[in-house]
């Protein structure tokens, strides 16, 4: 036993002695109190001493003393000294509210100003949100241990004691304006009675895959630096309303050592893990299939000799935004950085905005590219890490708001993340009630409350004395959603119906630009597509061997949240083939490309080039407003206006015809506007090879 911490325990025993001899309450394990029970005090004293050796080492190991001092605390509840020991190593847990009874309990045992006992009581009422007298205790305690303080013993400074006291009254001040949430725990097909945290969910909120603390087989070793397992990753899927049994990930992502989950991109197929190496490093793992492959180092711009914890993803994967504890640019504690994983720039501190003097964690951004939550101690936070939300525009972040109680606590709440919708989110949390140390929950956020209605009695003429009365109801409080589409589906071969993996390119039709490249994945041929609301997308299906597939989505800064299903066969290269080209543009009745359609026809050029001996025509067609012959010429005229440009940038004019079909050939109904526009539409089609 070091001599230090010989001389904390004694102190605090000398202490606990001098007021139970003054009160007369606390109960010693002594001879004299246990005549009647010798076997009793044995046990006792066996017990105190296994306690004594785990509360004594360096470091402190409170998961190790805790049971032994229950059990010993089971022979004699009225000792003082016992009772802070067990309230100690409460605090110290993964169920640190159950620290309150025993600390109470010691204090009416034996009432003193032993600034310790004041401090630890005042950190059981602080978690426990009792504001006020958590105050009261944290001003009855001083500064205690300083730079001379002995390994493991208890150090505060008075900011330290400042600081708590502000994330009481902080506390206390969100109370009072709940947030319109259920708080719901995710049920024993994802939580156990072992540490469950780190939830990632895709955009479309179909898998969750997330870190546990579970054995992961009836011989699993236990972490030799700590007291329980080592960190594995688990993965569910949502099946109706209810979360699969969860299942270990297993190799090669799973290790002999801690593997934890730390972001996923919008389409579910990159994974970002946390590996305990060279002080914390983050790592990149690839779905192939249905298989995940090797994690993989991510570069120094990166990781470093820190601690790098979390990380997310931006949703056109360009940009990473990670936490790490280097000092370098650092503003204190674990900071937020933001770095464009292509290129070779420096990854760039987020700033005084969003970090802190104390300790960012858990970044998450949305797939509206926007909205960024993350947890802080700092900030307004009511004690720990706090979840706050801040919203970027022009590159400048908003004051970071706390989304409030009952989402926050006054313990840590970190690891948050967000459906695509924005209408869930998902995060782990202490919270009474659970199934383990720490559990996943989510949260269906309600919307601003449903305003009151004035008394509108419309007095109907029906009877004198039992008139009729009629109440207006008031409007429907209306959701805000993330303004996001969700496009999802399964690209395959559109003959043999089986799956492909293909390239995706998402355009910016405005700039003609490619914001991102995702693919579908090898197995299933599914794939996920954030788009963010404000862009005019083009959206481009690719594979070799196959003609490319387009798509539009013209998404107005006001859309919101949509789910898309859209499946794609992609058709290989055969005379007769007919490929709608979504993304060619025209101002109503006119024939003049606009710049929108500068990508499709860049594809277009680009396919009769490298396919130099095939020839195409280029179809028009219109819906059904107007009259046929005017609808006629427009189509042809749009057609040849395609063969125009195509000939202008070096195709043979022999290769290309062009033919206006006017309303004749509608391939949906033109009864609805959607009906409509998916006639108003420019084709080519191979007429030979």
């Amino acid at each position: 036993m070091p001599d230090q911490l010989r001389l904390r325990l004694l102190g605090l025993s000398l202490f606990l002695t001098v007021a139970s001899l003054a009160n007369a309450q606390s109960i010693e394990f002594t001879k004299e109190q246990f005549k009647d029970n010798r076997d009793g005090l044995k046990n006792a004293q066996r017990e105190l001493k296994a306690g004594d050796e785990a509360y004594l080492a360096d470091p402190v190991r409170y998961t190790l003393a805790s049971p032994h001092y229950l059990a010993a605390q089971e022979l004699n509840p009225d000792n003082a000294e016992l009772n802070v020991k067990i309230g100690d190593c409460y605090l110290h847990s993964g169920t640190k509210a159950l620290a309150l009874s025993y600390l109470q309990h010691a204090q009416t045992l034996a009432p003193a100003n032993d600034p310790r006992t004041h401090y630890l009581l005042a950190r059981a009422l602080h978690l426990n949100a009792k504001w006020a007298a958590a105050i009261k205790e944290y001003q009855a305690s001083t500064p205690m241990g300083g730079s001379k303080a002995a390994a493991g013993e208890l150090t505060v400074t008075a900011e330290d004691l400042a600081r708590r006291i502000r994330e009481c009254r902080n506390g206390q001040e969100l109370q009072k304006h709940p947030a319109r949430v259920f708080v719901d725990n995710a049920g024993p097909e994802v939580n156990s009675a072992y540490s469950d945290y780190g939830p990632l969910v895709a955009a479309d909120e179909a898998t969750m895959l997330f870190t546990s603390r579970r054995p992961n087989g009836p011989n699993a070793p236990k972490d030799p630096a700590g007291d329980s397992y080592f960190e594995d990753i688990y993965q569910s899927t949502l099946l109706g309303k209810k979360w699969s049994p969860a299942t270990n990930l297993g190799a090669p992502v799973n290790s002999k050592g801690h593997d934890a989950t730390v972001g996923l991109a919008p389409d579910g197929q990159r994974l970002l893990v946390y590996a305990d190496e060279s002080g914390g490093d983050l790592q990149e793992s690839n779905l192939r299939g249905a298989a995940w492959e090797k994690p993989q180092r991510l570069s120094n711009r990166i990781n470093s000799k820190y601690h790098e914890s979390s990380a997310s993803y931006s949703p056109d994967g360009r940009y990473l935004y990670f936490v790490s504890d280097k000092p370098e640019g650092g503003r204190g504690g674990h900071d937020i950085y933001k770095v464009e994983l292509a290129g070779n720039k420096p990854a760039e501190n987020l700033g005084s905005t969003i970090n802190t003097p104390y300790g960012e964690e858990g970044v998450f951004m949305m797939p509206d590219g926007k909205t960024m939550y993350f947890s802080s101690e700092g900030h307004n936070s009511m004690g720990g890490y706090d979840i706050f939300k801040s919203v970027v525009e022009n590159g400048k972040w908003s004051e970071p708001e706390n989304l409030g109680w009952p989402i926050n606590t006054p313990d840590d709440d970190v690891f948050f993340v967000t459906s695509a919708s924005g209408r869930h989110g998902y995060y782990s949390s202490d919270r009474p009630g659970g199934l383990g140390s720490k559990d996943i929950y989510r949260i269906t956020f309600l919307g601003p409350e449903k305003p009151p209605m004035l008394s509108e009695e419309n007095q109907l003429l029906a009877s004198r004395l039992a008139p009729i009365t009629q109440t207006a109801l008031a409007p429907p409080v209306i959701l805000a959603t993330a303004k996001v589409t969700i496009l999802k589906g399964t690209v395959t071969d559109a003959l043999t119906k089986q799956p492909l993996e293909a390239i995706i390119d998402l355009i910016d039709n405005t700039s003609s630009q490619s914001i991102a490249t995702f693919h579908s994945n090898a197995t299933s041929g599914k794939y996920l597509v954030s788009l963010p609301s404000g862009t005019n997308y083009g959206i481009v299906v690719r594979q070799d061997g196959y003609l490319f597939h387009s798509e539009n989505f013209d998404l107005p800064a006001d859309a919101t949240y949509a789910e898309v299903v859209k499946d794609i066969p992609l058709k290989k290269l055969e005379v007769g083939v007919v490929i709608v080209l979504s993304n060619i543009f025209f101002d109503t009745g006119k024939a003049t490309l606009r710049p929108e359609s500068t990508a499709e026809l860049e594809r277009l050029q680009k396919l009769l080039t490298e396919q130099p001996t095939i020839k195409l025509e280029i179809a028009g067609h219109t819906d059904n407003v107007g009259k046929p012959a005017a609808n006629q010429d427009l189509s042809q005229r749009r057609a040849q206006a395609v063969v125009a440009y195509l000939t202008q940038h070096g195709i043979a004019s022999d290769r290309l015809t062009a033919a206006g079909y006017g309303d004749t050939r509608p391939v949906s109904a033109n009864t609805t506007k959607l009906g409509r526009q998916l006639n108003r539409r420019t084709e080519f089609k191979v007429t030979g090879k």
